[in-house]
């Protein structure tokens, strides 16, 4: 793993087929979504690929899960012993891409970085994420990569990756942090000075009803106004089903609407129609008051 640097195993067989075709060495626009854990990440990339054929006739890609992850992780876990080697980042495309020419690649990884489990360490989330970024960001240094990345509440994200800890209480799962000092700037703080040419893009998990094909759109490269499948899905779970039927009657009356315009007009119909239930999130972290989840929220927000 040192010397020449690193392909990972499952690309030597390619790698003679890769080198003898050009058609993946021109620069790439390589889009990496990277979650955050419990903030749709699974329904946000099958909404992407619900729009991949339109996608595709636009020169991006939508490749299906099953085509990099287990690359992707391999790779990514190689790249902490050893530099990629000159090729493979080539020979990676090729194989992720296929025979598909595009010139934009979406790819959506949960676990680039760590489970549920083991996001928080130090008192801080994911924080292996710069290093990573970093190592990935040497391997594609040649194309324009941009991370995608969700936002949500620690007040509500760290008892979500509780539930899936096996520590018994919420201090042993922090490891004694305090839970009003993690904050997601420090991770993005991290992964700007550790990758600082890397284009980060971040939402906020609250916001995504109202801006869920702002993200896609922005992710796949297209002007505003370009029809998406699937728009307003995540609308739809938290409104009345007679709010979805006015609001698309609306929606299809104005087809001139901004962005802005239709956040205005979502926040409208939600205001008469949202479905408290569906809005409400119950919180189970043990040893917390109200106190400090609305101390952490307040510094969230």
């Amino acid at each position: 793993m040192s010397g020449r640097g690193f392909i990972p195993p499952d690309f030597h067989y390619t790698l003679q087929q890769a080198q003898s075709q050009n058609s993946k060495a021109t620069q790439m626009q390589l889009v990496l979504h990277a979650g955050a854990h419990f903030t749709e990440e699974d329904r946000l990339l099958r909404c992407l690929l619900r729009n991949a054929q339109e996608f595709s006739n636009r020169g991006v890609t939508v490749p299906g899960p099953g085509k990099y992850r287990t690359l992707l992780k391999e790779t990514v876990a190689a790249l902490q012993d050893a530099p990629p080697a000159p090729d493979a980042r080539d020979v990676l495309f090729d194989l992720i891409l296929e025979e598909e020419n595009a010139d934009r690649v979406i790819l959506s990884q949960m676990f680039l970085f760590g489970a549920p489990r083991a996001c928080v360490r130090n008192g801080v989330i994911y924080e292996s994420a710069p290093e990573r970024v970093a190592q990935l960001a040497a391997l594609f240094e040649h194309d324009e990569f941009e991370l995608f990345l969700a936002l949500r509440n620690p007040a509500t994200l760290l008892p979500a990756l509780f539930q899936q800890a096996p520590q018994e209480d919420m201090d042993s799962f922090l490891r004694g942090a305090n839970p009003l000092d993690i904050k997601w700037s420090d991770t993005l703080t991290a992964i700007r000075a550790a990758a600082p040419t890397v284009k980060i893009i971040v939402w906020c998990f609250e916001d995504m009803p109202m801006i869920w094909s702002e993200i896609m759109r922005e992710m796949a490269g297209l002007d505003h106004g370009q029809p998406i499948i699937g728009a307003f899905d995540l609308l739809y779970d938290i409104m009345s089903k007679e709010g979805a039927e006015r609001f698309d009657a609306y929606i299809k009356d104005h087809p001139d609407l901004t962005e802005i315009q239709i956040r205005r007009v979502i926040a409208a119909f939600l205001d008469k129609f949202a479905v408290e239930d569906a809005i409400e999130e119950e919180l189970d972290a043990p040893g917390w008051i109200d106190s400090d989840i609305d101390a952490m929220t307040e510094i969230y927000e």
